[in-house]
């Protein structure tokens, strides 16, 4: 697959692509993100995200400190694994979405899909 140059600007610290990092808390998991959210990088949301929801009942907080961009095809799964862990009893949340990713959120009607915490979880 080609990938398209990255618009993360020059000299910043974030490697082009997604990372997803697993960490665990009291009620699931914390997935953090950290690069572009987007139909090249998507594998990697979904499969840290069947691995936190394989757990059931559980509460996946999506970390998005270190999001720089999200488009469409990230907004649509994250949307689908919503309604997954809904009707397995989990729920997932957002934390501290970026001004850009977060206005997206906004646009889209998102925010009202997911619960956006300020912070990650204790």
């Amino acid at each position: 697959m080609t990938r398209r140059p990255s618009r993360t600007p020059v000299g910043s610290e974030l490697p082009p692509g997604l990372t997803v990092r697993a960490g665990r808390w009291a009620d699931g998991t914390v997935l953090i993100l950290r690069g572009e959210l987007d139909l090249d990088s998507l594998a990697e949301l979904l499969a840290g995200l069947d691995r936190a929801l394989a757990e059931p009942a559980t509460v996946v907080v999506i970390d998005c400190a270190d999001l720089e961009f999200c488009d469409s095809t990230g907004l649509s799964a994250l949307l689908q694994a919503r309604t997954r862990a809904m009707t397995e009893g989990s729920r997932i949340e957002l934390a501290r979405p970026r001004p850009l990713v977060l206005r997206m959120l906004e646009l889209t009607g998102a925010t009202d899909a997911f619960p956006i915490r300020e912070g990650p979880p204790g």
